[in-house]
């Protein structure tokens, strides 16, 4: 979650020493300048007397990263690139190609194509693998590769790319790209509207208000908040979202911390929209930080009915703090606190196990917390529904499969033998399926679970001690007990392996928006959200109304 910044926080950096002024750094200021003269005094000479050149640049880099992750995944330090890029999510805007691109190993990978943007102009598709932008090749450049595709509006760019093997050219000319964190809104019937909201951005408010008014013009009675695998973002926009529904100067969220600054309450501000409205608000496992909030608040003031399965569970607050050369470090400065009371963070960063993971929140721990009519909420692992269902959770081997693309990339296969498709409803047969699980092996697909890495790392241990011809024959039995286990998992959660191909599917060839509409006549949650708005009885007595 980021605080949209009220306050600069400005930390100097003067030659070899840092300067902290703030209450909390007073009893412990020696120490901090000791360790800083110490690492200065210890950076200068290695640098000057290592044996080989040296990369001063790289080498604070990396002993930067080596500290942050000893603490928390969200408090990162961000270099001159990287704080552009943050701006960019930040604000939804910026010049570009308008795709997403994920970058692993030497390759820089198309994940997804946005519709009429200069990338999709220029015929790019999911699945395709960029070799070289202008003269740069990828495969070494080490920097972030997607830079090269930022610029000036009109730039033109020469992109060379493999597609199911084969070399092409294209030439992309960048063009202004505004991220909408409302990508679509619609009616499902006569009387329910439905928004998805995407992100959290600079416009997340502006743009969820526009489209709540619209669909209550166009009659609208209800509302289904979409806001399932939205990361998050600026914690003022959560509230300003929450003020749609809810009346002025009401307490949605407050922050804690060990420095008094830090700790804030946030209300409403604003005349509402609508404080009458039935609304449910549609969450999953992906629903995090700022989405949290939303749910969370409105769940607490007995304001929504909250659907689907039990949220991410990040339950602190991040801050931009400029640093020196155009620098950043976001930092965790507080944890956050829904209007019941409760943090629902999932995850404790100071208790890590044994593998250096931290430790999630047993359940049996849990506090129990009411809501404003006396409805029991808990907190300790994210927003947990309403109306929980079984359909809306993510299996372990489905998200093996959405983490290391073996649907992805099935899907891209899929694209190119099925070119005539266009906007029809893909089915994926039984015979498809299997065609998946054998696409899955000839690619040597790797779910890479807790005991399939475990298995390999014991393999290479083996080999370096020279033990692996003693093992090796009980070994290749583990391994293949493992992938029998495995595909067995890949039959036992086929329905819900089968939607999340069609999903991909269906954004190839209509994009964002033929998803969206898809969603509206299909979608499991959003088909059992219209059903209970459609019951009033069944919606106010969830609520206690």
């Amino acid at each position: 979650m980021n605080l949209f910044p009220q306050k600069k926080i400005i930390i100097p950096i003067v030659a070899s020493a840092f300067l902290f002024v703030g209450t909390s750094f007073k009893d412990d200021f020696f120490e901090i300048a000791k360790q800083i003269e110490i690492f200065t005094t210890l950076f200068k000479e290695l640098n000057k007397n290592y044996v080989d050149e040296t990369n001063p640049g790289d080498l604070m880099d990396k002993a930067i990263k080596g500290m942050l992750a000893s603490l928390d995944p969200y408090t990162v330090y961000f270099n001159e690139q990287a704080v552009v890029r943050f701006k960019i999510n930040s604000t939804g805007e910026y010049t570009g190609i308008g795709a997403m691109l994920s970058r692993k190993k030497d390759q820089l990978i198309v994940k997804e194509i946005y519709k009429n943007f200069p990338a999709d102009k220029a015929g790019l598709k999911p699945g395709d693998q960029i070799t070289q932008i202008g003269d740069v090749k990828i495969i070494d450049y080490k920097d972030e590769a997607s830079q090269l595709l930022k610029g000036t509006k009109n730039t033109k760019i020469d992109i060379k790319y493999l597609r199911q093997g084969k070399e092409n050219t294209t030439q992309i000319i960048l063009d202004e790209v505004e991220i909408k964190s409302v990508p679509f809104f619609a009616k499902i019937d006569e009387k329910t509207g439905y928004i998805v909201l995407a992100r959290f951005n600079k416009k997340a408010s502006i743009e969820t208000k526009e489209a709540l008014e619209q669909l209550k013009k166009e009659g609208a009675e209800r509302i289904i908040l979409d806001v399932r695998d939205n990361p998050g973002g600026l914690l003022n926009e959560a509230v300003n979202i929450c003020n749609l529904f809810v009346a002025k100067n009401e307490t949605i969220v407050t922050t804690k911390s060990k420095i008094d600054k830090h700790n804030n309450t946030f209300k409403t501000q604003q005349d509402p929209v609508d404080t009458q409205i039935p609304l449910i608000i549609l969450v999953n496992d992906r629903s995090a930080s700022a989405s949290e909030i939303v749910a969370g608040a409105l769940q607490d003031l007995d304001r929504a009915v909250v659907l689907g399965s039990r949220s991410f569970g990040k339950g602190l607050v991040q801050r931009p703090v400029d640093l020196t050369y155009g620098t950043q470090l976001k930092v965790t400065i507080s944890r956050y606190y829904t209007p019941s009371g409760r943090c629902i963070q999932a995850l404790d960063y100071s208790k890590k196990d044994q593998n250096g993971k931290a430790l999630k929140t047993d359940e049996k721990n849990f506090n129990a917390f009411k809501t404003r009519k006396g409805r029991i909420v808990y907190d300790g692992g994210g927003i947990q529904p309403d109306v929980e269902l079984e359909e809306s959770k993510t299996s372990p081997v489905t998200n093996a499969l959405l983490r290391n693309d073996g649907i992805f990339n099935y899907v891209t296969s899929y694209y190119y033998k099925n070119p005539n498709l266009g906007n029809k409803i893909p089915v994926i047969s039984d015979a498809d399926y299997s065609d998946f699980k054998q696409f899955l092996k000839a690619q040597k697909f790797s779910f890479d679970t807790e005991t399939e890495l475990a298995l390999k790392n014991t393999l290479a241990i083996a080999k370096k001690e020279k033990l692996d011809e003693s093992i090796l024959v009980e070994y290749q039995q583990l391994l293949a007990a493992l992938q029998k286990s495995e595909n067995s998992l890949l039959d036992k959660n086929q329905k819900e392996i089968k939607n999340l191909m069609v999903d991909d599917i269906i954004k190839r060839f209509q994009y964002q928006e033929g998803l969206y509409q898809y969603y509206i006549q299909n979608n499991a949650e959003i088909k059992r959200a219209t059903i209970l708005l459609s019951n009033s009885a069944a919606y106010n007595a969830i609520l206690k109304i």
